[in-house]
Formats: structure tokens, C-alpha cells, sequence
């Protein structure tokens, strides 16, 4: 393809296939074991739906909007543990966004990124890790 030519169009169900052809997928409890081993699991749902289904106490919380950005270790928004071989384990809440946010990790080179099949709902399913949002980290 030259630079300037149309793309052909893709449906969003091809464009996930491919992203997920790129993974290694882990059922919650795999998720949970790379997260003992040291992997970061990122929780990338907004806040309205943190407050409305819960939190996983073992998530970072980087909303999909500026994940690149906290993870790219070459980006000056980079958070302190970003680095191309960090293992992530991305999360969201059924597990669609997560394997496109975990595609667009590792276009960036962070190489072991990956995502939770099913989500916060899976992981919910097989263990009850919900923590309600309250007011503030000051109330938890």
C-alpha cells in the first residue's frame, strides 16, 4: 500500500481477530497467577463503570484514553514502571477493549502485553474480587 491510498474497510469484529491473533490470552485465573509472578494488571474501564460494577483490588487504574501514554517508556507522561518487557496484563470489563489496548501495547514494543478473556465480569464470575469505590483513597 503507497502512502495516500485508501485503505480497504475493515468491520470491527476483523479488526479484533486481528488483535487478538497477536495474544497470549489468560483466563482470570492465569491473570491472577502472572499478577503473583509480577506482571501489572491495568484496569482500563472509566470510572463511571469502576463505580457501577467495582474495583479489582490488584488493578492500576490508567483509563484506555491514556494508556499509551503511562506505558510508552518513551513517553514523557511515562509512569516510573513502564518498560518494553514489562508483563501487562490488561483488563476491562468484558473483555473486547482490553485486546485492542493490549494490541496497541505491543505495537509499542511492550512485547508481553496481553488481556483477561471475559474481563472484570469473568474474573468477577470465578472469584468475587469486587471492592466498592467510596468517596476517596482516604475511605478505603
Amino acid at each position: 500500500m503507497t502512502a495516500g491510498s485508501p485503505r480497504c474497510p475493515r468491520t470491527i469484529d476483523e479488526v479484533l481477530a486481528e488483535a487478538r491473533s497477536q495474544l497470549s490470552r489468560l483466563t482470570p485465573e492465569e491473570a491472577d497467577a502472572a499478577y503473583r509472578r509480577g506482571a501489572v494488571v491495568i484496569d482500563i474501564r472509566p470510572a463511571a463503570q469502576r463505580a457501577a460494577e467495582g474495583e479489582l483490588p490488584i488493578a492500576t487504574v490508567i483509563e484506555r484514553n491514556v494508556l499509551e501514554w503511562r506505558l510508552d517508556p518513551a513517553s514523557d507522561a511515562a509512569l516510573p514502571f513502564a518498560h518494553h518487557d514489562l508483563e501487562v496484563v490488561v483488563l476491562c470489563q468484558e473483555g473486547y477493549t482490553s485486546s485492542l489496548a493490549a494490541a496497541a501495547l505491543q505495537e509499542l514494543g511492550i512485547h508481553r502485553a496481553t488481556d483477561v478473556i471475559g474481563g472484570y465480569a469473568a474474573w468477577r464470575a470465578w472469584q468475587d474480587p469486587v471492592q466498592p469505590v467510596t468517596g476517596g483513597d482516604d475511605d478505603r
